[in-house]
């Protein structure tokens, strides 16, 4: 079903739940020994999507929807893109930021397994359902915050920079910012707000990091929905080509850049090769040649 304005989810449905796909894909990288993320597999099998809990319990052969793909190279994506996001934070923390803040927070636990230094607090943002989901379930595993936590249950389509600073966001303070996998899933006009309400929100030496994807219709063309139709055989029902917003948008990197922001981007291949992998150039993972991995620094 194609996106609506006001439209809702929870972590089986919708958009929430890609934020479970992607959760499956750090257990497999959890796994391999690529990431260190215990809390990912707990949570998938707690959402309780028929396809990623068989998927995990190695029911349904990655190759067999394609060929091209498999359990190594699901898991060192998701490795090149944990690393990039944690090292924004433990980067920012090294440099005396104590202020994080997670968008879009979903399955993230990072505030249960960073090494956050002493005095840091970490903001979580989203809707109300995903963030109690997310936080009942941790309690009943027994897994505790390693930073001081506080989450913030409001759709980003809200006025969510007012909610945050309720509960205790300092805008004097520098802050490290992540929009990990957001951006396709927002219209134009609202990435170009989200990026708006981040610089009137960060203190000198503040970051963030996001990524850049230049052309969303991989997301829609004919290998995507033979990918996509390989998958309904094992009842993921949900079009990825239905959840984005595929109009022309703003390019991030330019955007932080004429806003005061010092921005690095590292394009798909050349964020394999920094973390001593191959790129797979055929293949799903293929599509994303062009994306790049982004980080800033506000001046």
């Amino acid at each position: 079903m194609a996106r609506t304005d006001n439209d809702s989810w929870d972590l089986a449905s919708s958009v929430g739940a890609t934020a479970t796909m992607v959760a499956a894909q750090r257990v497999l990288a959890h796994r391999e020994g690529l990431i260190d993320d215990p809390y990912a597999e707990p949570l998938v099998r707690a959402v309780g999507l028929d396809f990623f809990v068989r998927a995990l319990d190695g029911e349904i052969n990655l190759e067999d929807v394609d060929p091209r793909f498999s359990i190594e190279r699901a898991a060192r994506g998701m490795a090149v893109r944990t690393r990039h996001f944690d090292r924004l934070f433990t980067d920012a923390a090294a440099d005396g930021v104590r202020q994080a803040v997670i968008l879009a927070a979903g399955l993230d636990a990072r505030a249960y397994r960073l090494p956050w230094p002493d005095g840091t607090t970490v903001f979580e943002v989203d809707q109300p359902e995903v963030i109690e989901f997310k936080s009942r379930t941790l309690a009943e595993l027994g897994a505790q915050a390693k930073a001081v936590r506080r989450t913030v249950a409001i759709d980003l389509r809200e006025v969510w920079p007012k909610a945050l600073s309720d509960n205790g966001f300092d805008p004097s303070q520098p802050t490290a910012w992540t929009a990990e996998g957001l951006l396709i899933y927002l219209p134009p006009e609202a990435q170009d707000l989200l990026f708006d309400r981040i610089d009137e929100l960060s203190a000198p030496g503040s970051r963030v990091a996001t990524e850049h994807i230049p052309d969303v219709s991989m997301f829609s063309d004919e290998r995507s929905q033979l990918i996509s139709d390989r998958l309904k055989q094992y009842g993921h029902d949900f079009e990825m080509g239905d959840l984005i917003y595929h109009e022309k948008r703003s390019d991030v990197i330019s955007y932080l850049e004429d806003r005061g922001w010092d921005v690095s981007a590292r394009k798909m291949p050349d964020a394999y090769t920094d973390n001593g992998f191959e790129f797979p150039e055929d293949g799903a993972i293929g599509f994303f040649a062009d994306m790049s991995y982004v980080s800033a620094v506000k001046r």
